[in-house]
């Protein structure tokens, strides 16, 4: 009976990271396959003549260039879950914005033809709207070069049979700047007394000591932390139990450069001593 492989879904938006991503899974020992029409998944992950390795770890990269249908894909899905093949959707995502800076950057057409950029970038979210939401893993690369999203993959995929830390993302931001596009847990700490309009810590971040202080011994603070943190030691094992990869714990305030900064440092040095979790702490706002 032939080895039924891992099979890697990648696709998402155009100019996220896809391309990168799919070395990445080569450089694993992954055989990828670059702009496969679904119709066609079922066929290849049976395929007697794939290379050797192939049926143990497989990868293709769908998306709109293949005319991409989600209702074609998820019947697909469907049909090879029911043979016992083990999938995994990898969906990369990033700000619109960034995109389309991307696509100015690269000079490249994007592959969804409309008469902007924008307007190919919002007809691509509409179609892959729905594989967006059922998306087994969401890598936001709005805030990452291509060095880091290739530890990201590696990190997640390097080893599937074994066991790997939870990864923990605790990212700051600023609400007037709208909220990350790929989060999991959203706390909004505008509650608490701004820094920014204490003169001498305006000019500083969360980052700073005297800011850090200022957050940090105001009762409501730590009324707030304590709860988050029970809530956080509930919560975490959970997901561990049900085998997710990656958890982003999004901190808002107004800016994005005080209240924010300051609760996701003692957040993530919190989670740090829980078990099995390899945490980071990003800070989208603090130079804006």
């Amino acid at each position: 009976m032939v080895e039924r492989p891992h099979l890697v879904i990648i696709t998402g938006m155009a100019g996220a990271g896809r391309s990168q991503a799919a070395k990445a899974l080569e450089d694993l020992g992954y055989f990828v396959i670059d702009n496969l029409p679904a119709e066609l998944i079922s066929e290849v992950v049976g395929g007697a003549d794939l290379p050797e390795g192939a049926h143990t770890r497989l990868a293709v990269v769908v998306d709109t260039r293949g005319g991409l249908d989600f209702d074609d894909l998820d019947l697909v899905m469907r049909r090879l879950a029911a043979d016992g093949v083990p999938t995994t959707t990898l969906f990369l995502d990033a700000d619109d914005d960034v995109l389309v800076n991307r696509f100015a950057e690269t000079r490249r057409p994007h592959p969804v033809p409309a008469e902007t950029v924008a307007d190919s970038i919002a007809e691509e979210r509409e179609a892959l709207s729905g594989l967006h939401r059922s998306a087994d893993q969401m890598v936001d690369t709005s805030e990452l070069n291509v060095h880091e999203l290739r530890e990201l993959i590696t990190a997640s995929f390097a080893g599937e049979v074994e066991q790997r830390p939870l990864r923990v993302s605790v990212t700051s931001f600023g609400f007037k700047n709208g909220v990350p596009r790929v989060v999991d847990l959203v706390f909004d700490v505008r509650f608490l007394p701004n820094p920014h309009w204490v003169e001498k810590l305006r000019p500083l971040t969360g980052l700073d000591e005297p800011v850090r202080r200022h957050v940090l011994e105001q009762e409501d603070t730590r009324a707030f932390l304590e709860r988050l943190e029970d809530l956080l030691a509930f919560l975490v094992p959970r997901y561990q139990r049900e085998g997710k990869s990656y958890l982003t714990i999004g901190i808002g305030c107004t800016g994005g450069r005080h209240r924010s900064v300051a609760i996701a440092e003692h957040v993530a040095s919190y989670l740090v001593g829980l078990e099995d979790l390899d945490v980071t702490a990003r800070h989208r706002d603090v130079e804006r």
